[in-house]
């Protein structure tokens, strides 16, 4: 008699255990560093917040951008942090620095940590993202159409691409940083060499709707698709086809980060425009929970590297970062 397949582990749901209100105007994005001590915060009122990821407690507050905060990527080894501004500049932050200023009881420890600014966008900066396997190169993408790659060493934009024709809503390393997916208003995923900026391949090209997020998965080998058109779909890296679609969200009008959770399980997690925090099972594309609590588009989610734990944020009408754990 044949043994049949163990069924997977039934789904524990989250729960909201903490919410605070580090910014005064909507918050904009959410991110655990991979080290886990940390979440980082972003907004409007163009500032980051260092949380505690536990209590969200502000370890820290980095100021600098003169306007409003519209994503942060942290470096591999949680050194230093990126921050791409509606000012149309990047920003990076030695965090080591912060928290060490922190300690001596600094008044406000992250007011001068910026180790370098980076200058060449002529729009906004809407996304950021370090190569996973050096701290010294970043892309980023811009309401200016372009992808760009730069030294943070030396401050330098080494390739300025022209590479879509509307609005950069996405850029993001592959995990061995060979390549960057972007995704653009015009419809479009492109693959490009980081090194040479050469366009590689175009994975989407359906003109409309417009692609609001785009991520490779962690082992490279997909690529997660939002659309303003309430979908997010899985597509095969390899062959470009799409493999699976998630749905019944709410997500018409902004451009909300979603995010792989593989701590316990495998999920998709997304915000909404309905106020609420999705998580999908990833093969079966079932919904398998709806967090409520928010009064406002959850416009950012992150998800804890070692841990169950998903952080969110919402704007304007909310202002607040949650934090949402599995039961034990």
């Amino acid at each position: 008699m044949s043994q049949q397949p163990a069924p997977p582990p039934p789904y524990r749901p989250y729960r909201q255990v903490r919410a605070a209100t580090p910014h005064s105007r909507a918050v904009s994005c959410v991110r655990f560093s991979p080290c886990g001590r940390l979440l980082a915060t972003a907004s409007l009122d163009g500032t980051v917040a260092l949380l505690s990821p536990s209590s969200l407690a502000v370890i820290a507050v980095l100021r600098g951008h003169t306007d409003g905060v519209s994503d942060l990527s942290w470096s591999t080894e949680s050194y230093y942090l990126c921050t791409a501004s509606d000012d149309r500049t990047l920003r990076v932050w030695d965090i080591r620095s912060v928290l060490a200023g922190g300690a001596q009881g600094a008044a406000d420890p992250g007011a001068d940590r910026c180790v370098r600014v980076l200058k060449g966008h002529t729009n906004f900066v809407f996304s950021a993202n370090f190569n996973p396997q050096t701290s010294s190169q970043i892309a980023s993408g811009g309401f200016d159409c372009t992808v760009r790659i730069w030294d943070v060493k030396s401050g330098r934009c080494n390739r300025a691409i022209d590479a879509h024709s509307e609005p950069v809503t996405s850029v993001h390393f592959i995990r061995d940083g060979s390549i960057i997916v972007s995704g653009s208003h015009d419809g479009s995923c492109k693959i490009w060499d980081a090194k040479t900026g050469a366009c590689l391949k175009t994975v989407i090209d359906d003109k409309k709707p417009a692609v609001s997020f785009s991520m490779f998965s962690p082992n490279g080998k997909f690529i997660l698709v939002a659309a303003l058109d309430d979908s997010l779909k899985l597509c095969n890296f390899a062959t470009g086809k799409f493999l699976k679609v998630y749905s019944g969200h709410v997500n018409r009008v902004y451009c909300i980060q979603s995010a792989f959770s593989v701590t316990n399980g495998k999920y998709i997690v997304s915000g909404s425009e309905d106020n609420c925090v999705y998580i999908w099972d990833l093969q079966g594309r079932n919904i398998l929970q709806k967090l409520e609590g928010h009064t406002d588009t959850v416009i950012s989610v992150s998800c804890h590297p070692t841990e169950n734990k998903i952080a969110s944020g919402g704007l304007d009408n909310d202002r607040t970062v949650r934090l949402w754990v599995q039961d034990s």
